[in-house]
């Protein structure tokens, strides 16, 4: 292994009013810190990893080999940093971003969010004492600095694998893990919960609530500060804008780069606390004279704080109630870390907003330069940033989604798609691209995009509205109340439905087929492979007097031949069909689940079984003619799902209970998921726990037909 070596040289303070760290916290003039290790076969001391630029950052080269970080080597748990002097910081920070491309370049993951925030959580971690003090991560894929700093480093290998770290916060994982945040924009909400239990035991710590990289454009983050204001409860709300944040968060001729040591100072005596303490004990006085008094007074502050702001506009994180300061340099660790202290050091300042500027995918230049950040990733090359994406034969159900409804769109001009802040992740930023004015993105904000949806339907409209099935249980009451109670035709595409791998249960579509199915209006339907999706799509697109939906899997399609220029037909609503023909037992599958059901059938072939093989095609309106054949030319009837309880096998149960065909010798059987979460892992190893693979369902029918030894075999 070559040796690699640093050097950390310091510069004047830009804030020449603070004094510089005393020696004994470990300031110098220059220092040079070397790992020591075995030269590389020629003799050569090799190329330095991490180190000190001309201009007083630092230079990351990213080799492909494991980084050399000798300061990062001995922090395990926070309190590791507690005295490390600010130089230190930079370069922890350093080997902090090359530790985590390393890592992610062997696991995947969501990559860029978390090299934005390198320095934050650096800073976040000097300042503050997690556990005791709460770090909430909004979105949670924001976590990866936070895990490696926080005594789970030595474990990043396994990251989002199974029995593996988490892709996000998880309290079970970690102390430190203050909230778990798979989904966006709790984070101040659950920090709040948490600042006023606090009060209310009589406790002392800190809440940070760090939102950002979108999850400010949901309304439940605004529905959260506006009661925050109102009980005026401590706590510390960090908006990370990383120009994924759908506010104006600068002037109107574009964003206003937070540099310079103008813009440092104000944003340091915004945070002072001597102008804090007069502030407050300005408003105490004021409103013991009298409301009119304190009213002239709070515009005065108002007035004073807008012109230390360069006349930049604070007034909505204001007039909800919490104290703005900003915007900062994200990345300056110097200045985040004087303004966290000096907020912590204030006695009661309520909440307080700091708004930080940073770059998605800072410090690695392939990401820096794609056009998606490189967001979410798999397993890549660290010295160009190539993706080592598996081949394959199909592509993945996203992009015959997408392909189908192009080809619907192009012959019906009043059909029109949206998604929440989903473009590439369902799809539609194809669409988008060949219909630009008939995509609508709005943002990480499933409720809106459902009523937005309804809208557009009451004025003749086809809108598709394509939302992840977990992330749709968000926007669930404008479904049922906006939606199916007016019978309006808004067509749901329900990506990533059933079992999502190395994202987890935060993730996991289980719920979809129980929530949609219930609702009267609503037509449920579900593709057993890309064909049928493409004619799902079609069939959604005719239906025009109620609601419908549609779920798909995430993953590559089967290879099932797709229809004359991906063009589906619609399909008879409430039918299903028979893929093979058997005797004795029936295996009545929903979804993508029927693939497995004909694999069973090929193991079961084997052993002299010959089961029928049935794709229900829809939940509802349930094909109850298929139904009736089914029990009644067979002894034993087995519903099959990727789905939780109360979906497409209750329903079935349940016209068979209506009906007294329960009441005869049929045997029914319901596999589902089972009534708990299933942790990340890789696909087959979920299908395997859930108990839905091939030979679970092959070992369900042996079982029933009372060959028990045969079916312990299989597995």
């Amino acid at each position: 292994m070559a040796v690699s070596g640093f050097v950390v040289r310091t510069s004047p303070s830009i804030f020449p009013c603070l004094k510089p760290p005393s020696p004994s916290l470990g300031y110098r003039k220059q220092v040079c810190v070397r790992a020591c290790a075995a030269s590389t076969p020629n003799g050569d001391e090799g190329n330095k990893m991490v180190g000190k630029k001309k201009d007083g950052g630092w230079k990351i080269e990213f080799t492909g080999e494991k980084p050399l970080t000798p300061l990062l080597d001995t922090i395990n748990y926070p309190v590791h940093m507690k005295n490390l002097s600010n130089q230190d910081l930079e370069q922890l920070a350093a080997e902090l971003r090359a530790d985590i491309v390393s890592k992610v370049s062997k696991t995947g993951g969501h990559l860029s969010s978390s090299l934005g925030v390198v320095e934050l959580t650096v800073a976040l971690h000097h300042v503050f004492n997690t556990p005791d003090d709460k770090i909430i991560w909004d979105v949670g894929h924001q976590a990866y600095p936070h895990k490696i700093l926080t005594g789970r480093r030595s474990r990043m290998h396994t990251l989002r694998k199974t029995s593996g770290l988490a892709g996000f916060p998880k309290r079970e994982e970690s102390g430190h893990d203050a909230f778990g945040v798979g989904h966006s924009s709790t984070s101040i909400s659950a920090g709040l919960g948490m600042a006023v239990a606090r009060d209310l035991l009589g406790k002392a710590n800190n809440v940070i609530s760090v939102i950002g990289d979108g999850a400010m454009t949901a309304g439940q983050a605004y529905e959260a500060m506006n009661n925050a204001g109102y009980l005026d409860t401590n706590m510390i709300v960090i908006l990370n804008d990383n120009k994924q944040v759908s506010l104006p968060t600068a002037t109107l001729d574009g964003p206003a780069t937070p540099v310079g040591a103008l813009s440092k100072t104000l944003t340091k005596l915004q945070s002072s606390t001597k102008l804090r303490k007069l502030r407050e004990a300005a408003k105490s006085i004021t409103k013991q004279l009298g409301e009119q008094t304190h009213e002239v007074a709070a515009k005065v502050d108002g007035y004073t704080r807008g012109m230390l702001t360069n006349g930049r506009s604070c007034t909505l994180f204001e007039e909800l109630g919490l104290y703005y300061i900003g915007p900062v340099d994200g990345h300056n660790i110097e200045d985040l870390i004087t303004i966290f202290q000096k907020v912590k050091e204030t006695p009661a300042p309520g909440p307080v907003l700091i708004h930080i500027i940073t770059e998605k995918g800072k410090g690695y230049p392939p990401a820096e330069a794609a056009a998606d950040k490189m967001h979410g990733v798999v397993k890549f090359d660290p010295k160009t940033g190539q993706q080592f994406k598996s081949k394959s034969s199909t592509l993945p159900y996203t992009r015959y989604f997408a392909e189908s409804l192009i080809k619907e769109a192009e012959v019906d001009d009043k059909i029109v798609a949206i998604h929440a802040a989903m473009g590439g992740g369902t799809g539609l930023n194809f669409f988008q691209k060949r219909f630009p004015d008939r995509c609508f993105d709005v943002g990480i904000a499933e409720q809106h995009a459902v009523t937005f949806a309804a809208g557009l339907a009451t004025e003749g409209l086809k809108p598709f509205c394509a939302i992840y099935s977990s992330f749709l249980q968000r926007g669930y009451d404008q479904v049922v109340h906006d939606v199916d109670l007016q019978k309006l035709p808004v067509r749901f595409a329900m990506d990533r439905a059933g079992l999502v791998g190395a994202d987890g249960p935060t993730h996991c579509g289980a719920f979809d087929i129980t929530y949609m199915a219930c609702l009267p209006n609503m037509v449920v339907m579900a593709p057993s492979d890309e064909a049928e999706l493409m004619h799902m799509i079609a069939t959604a697109a005719a239906i025009d007097d109620r609601p419908s939906c549609f779920r798909f899997p995430r993953g590559n399609g089967v290879g099932a031949v797709l229809p004359p220029d991906n063009k589906g037909t619609p399909l008879e609503i409430g039918k299903g069909r028979i893929l093979i023909e058997g005797h004795t037992v029936a295996l009545l599958g929903y979804g993508s689940i029927v693939q497995n059901c004909v694999e069973a059938a090929s193991i079961l072939r084997s052993r002299n079984v010959f089961v029928t093989v049935a794709d229900a095609r829809f939940c509802k309106p349930l094909d109850t003619d298929l139904i009736r054949r089914l029990a009644k030319e067979h002894e034993i009837l087995i519903t099959v799902e990727e789905g939780s309880i109360g979906g497409f096998g209750s329903h079935v149960s349940h016209f068979l209970c209506l009906n007294g065909i329960l009441d005869g010798p049929l045997k029914l059987r319901a596999m589902v998921l089972p009534d708990r979460y299933i942790d990340h892992g890789s696909p087959e190893d979920q299908i395997q726990e859930a108990g839905l693979s091939s030979k679970h369902i092959s070992g369900t029918v042996l079982s029933l037909l009372g060959r028990q030894k045969e079916a312990l075999t299989l597995n």
